[in-house]
């Protein structure tokens, strides 16, 4: 089998959450046909690669996209609206009361995102558009019509689920699936048979936003590879507890329990996700049905996934509601086999798709083995690359690896160099040969700084070279904190539109960035 994620030589990419891009068109929040005109940016900078957030929907009032409402549907907030040739046909925004348009410029001023507040304009405004759907395609089953009925056939699989899910949701006030009828909650057969005829109408919008949102990342999937840009997306372990998939594969999971991290050098208390565990033993015994599902999934629509905590397909910290967390399997050899099989799954079903594998905390000898026989890159994120007081300089990391200078749960560089590393650390790193100009800084994080940081990473071994996208603007706002609750946390966005990004200050902050990527062979 072809190795996963070495096909492109040395180039270089950005991490950027959806929800972080502005535009003269959004709505208070980062929308897919944003990928499109921020791919075209990047090519402009010479990077390659746009290695963006889980796109899934979240669970009702939640802001991670970690703790997913489905793994395979887009959460609708991401939707453009002023796109959706429907809600255009009905006027568009003034086909909303002044209120909603009022609304609108308010969300887009916030400081960060008000989620709900997105949600709830969104949905008013795509139940208008698929009003005008229903009327003037589906009634006359138009071209359009049929395309939509081709996309219902194609992605039947996680589309019927959802969207009876997401109407029962609806009739039962938005609680969670546990809390529902039995014969609901159990998915008796003729039960969800009756729920499918009495909600004909919710269950065509449901898939309807789908349609639309696959569309839009579709057309933003086209744009991006006609200017040489990939777009990665990310593939989390689980979703949360109340969620379609666990509905749906409700042998598959144990609600009953919690997974987390143990303590490690990252978090000193460990953490508790609060997302159900696997059961590891029906999982495989179903030859991981629904990971080849979801890989054949960004097949469709993406270039690539990140495989997100990739040790827990080997041992996942679980904590019970009394006795103490542990691993399970328990036993190493349990471990390396169950990784082993999991890994082949993704190998043997990703077909053309690029994988990446998050490789970060407590992870086994045994993980980043098997990793490397199949070809799977892993990160080496820049501050934790020492041994002990040492640092390791770049460019002995090996190639099949990704140089990263953070992750969406770190601080920026700039935050880093000066607010994190004190005089003996920020020495210690600048006696690597790539930090060597940086020697006589100092703490302030100043352009020369930020170049040489970037320099330095961008010098590294590894064929991928990924930045934070605050670390492009060298900018200090995290995307998220872990283990805290704060509306800072999933609401980072870019100090520029991407419409700015065409003017002075885009278009230098693109010559920067291409001119550093030229020096390391990583754009042409």
């Amino acid at each position: 089998m072809p190795d996963l994620g070495t096909r492109h030589g040395r180039y270089a990419g950005v991490i950027l959450p959806t929800f972080s891009l502005r535009s003269a068109a959004d709505w208070g929040v980062g929308e897919i046909p944003d990928l499109a005109g921020m791919a075209a940016w990047l090519a402009m900078a010479g990077q390659r690669s746009l290695h963006t957030l889980p796109l899934l929907e979240r669970a009702a009032h939640e802001r991670s996209p970690y703790s997913a409402l489905s793994a395979f549907a887009i959460d609708p907030i991401h939707v453009g609206l002023d796109l959706v040739e429907d809600f255009v046909a009905v006027g568009g925004r003034a086909a909303l009361t002044g209120a909603e348009r009022d609304a609108i410029a308010r969300l887009r001023s916030e400081r960060t995102i008000d989620y709900d507040g997105v949600r709830v304009l969104k949905q008013r405004a795509l139940e208008l558009g698929f009003a005008c759907f229903a009327r003037n395609e589906l009634a006359s089953q138009t071209a359009r019509a049929r395309r939509f009925q081709a996309f219902q056939a194609a992605e039947a699989s996680w589309l019927d689920d959802y969207t009876l899910y997401r109407a029962l949701s609806g009739t039962h006030r938005e609680t969670s699936w546990e809390s529902w009828p039995e014969a609901l909650r159990r998915r008796d057969g003729a039960a969800c048979a009756d729920a499918r005829a009495r909600l004909a109408s919710r269950l065509a919008y449901y898939a309807y936003v789908q349609w639309v949102a696959h569309e839009q990342l579709a057309e933003a999937r086209r744009v991006a590879a006609r200017c040489g840009v990939e777009i990665v997306g990310d593939l989390p372990f689980t979703v949360a507890v109340d969620s379609v998939d666990v509905w749906a594969r409700q042998d598959d999971f144990d609600v009953a329990v919690s997974i987390g991290a143990p303590p490690d050098a990252f978090d000193a208390a460990g953490q508790d996700w609060a997302l159900p565990a696997f059961r590891w033993e029906v999982v495989r015994g179903n030859d991981f049905a629904w990971l080849r599902d979801r890989l054949a999934h960004v097949g469709r629509w993406l270039d690539g996934a990140r495989l997100d905590h990739v040790v827990g397909y080997f041992r996942t910290f679980v904590r019970p509601p009394e006795g103490a967390p542990h691993f399970t399997p328990a036993d190493p050899e349990e471990q390396r086999a169950l990784g082993a099989a999991a890994l082949d799954v993704v190998q043997a079903a990703a077909g053309a798709s690029r994988v990446f594998a998050e490789d970060l905390g407590d992870v086994p000898d045994f993980v980043r083995e098997a990793m490397a026989a199949r070809g799977l890159p892993g990160y080496r994120v820049l501050r934790w690359e020492a041994d002990g007081p040492v640092y390791r300089d770049p460019r002995a990391f090996p190639a099949c690896s990704i140089a990263t200078t953070g992750t969406h749960d770190t601080s920026t560089l700039a935050a880093w160099w000066s607010e994190e590393l004190d005089d003996d650390a920020r020495r210690r790193l600048t006696d690597v040969p790539v930090f060597a100009p940086l020697r006589d800084a100092g703490p302030d994080f100043t352009p020369a700084v930020h170049e040489g940081l970037v320099d330095g990473l961008y010098a590294a071994g590894s064929d991928t070279a990924l930045l934070l996208v605050q670390d492009v603007f060298g900018r200090r706002e995290r995307i998220n904190t872990p283990a805290t609750i704060s509306d800072d946390n999933w609401s980072h966005r870019l100090p520029l539109a991407i419409e700015q990004l065409a003017g002075v200050q885009g278009r230098e902050r693109a010559a920067w960035l291409r001119a550093i990527a030229r020096r390391h062979g990583r754009a042409a």
